[in-house]
């Protein structure tokens, strides 16, 4: 939440939000003050006014930020490049609630590449929530997907959410245990 080290902001335009954490899509209007809380992977979360909010990546302008760089690729890039950059990706992926990643909290289950008739790939990733009622899911979902298909020559990805196995602590990295203080 709050604290007295968040980054002060001023929506210097009308921006589209996400509320956290019931996953509710609103506008922002210009001059609403608030408090950047957590500003991980490229999207931000903000406390307006008693709420928490996502703004994402290519609305940083609106907070007087630099929305984030685009993904190159390597000339001759092989399918082993590809994939190591898909895994950045979702390390860019955060719960705006929670200051990890979703690969570290072992939310991504797998992301395999194949690749299309027309030489792109396509990636398939199933991934889980930390409790199946999340109101945020669809937003993670579709930051995973979002994140992944700016990837140079990833023409599809598809993003499955799946609850079995069911999601617990014990799949969360070593430094996600520590950084949440369950280890």
């Amino acid at each position: 939440m709050y604290s007295r080290s968040s980054e002060p902001i001023k929506f210097e335009r009308d921006c589209d939000v996400v509320l956290v954490p019931s996953g509710e899509n609103v506008v922002m209007p210009a001059g609403s003050i608030g408090y950047i809380t957590q500003s991980l992977g490229g999207s931000w979360t903000v406390f307006v006014e008693g709420n928490l909010m996502r703004i994402a990546g290519k609305d940083a302008d609106a907070i007087g930020k630099e929305p984030p760089t685009p993904i190159e690729l390597p000339e001759g890039a092989t399918v082993d490049d590809i994939e190591k950059l898909v895994w950045q990706q979702l390390r860019t992926c955060f719960d705006p609630e929670i200051p990890i990643n979703v690969v570290e909290l072992g939310l991504v289950y797998s992301a395999e590449l194949s690749q299309l008739e027309s030489g792109n790939y396509r990636a398939d990733v199933r991934m889980t929530l930390t409790a199946p009622g999340c109101g945020m899911g669809d937003i993670l979902v579709d930051d995973v997907r979002s994140k992944l298909e700016l990837i140079p020559t990833l023409e599809d990805a598809d993003v499955e959410l799946v609850f079995d196995p069911p999601w617990n602590r014990n799949m969360m990295s070593d430094a996600a245990k520590l950084e949440t203080g369950m280890f």
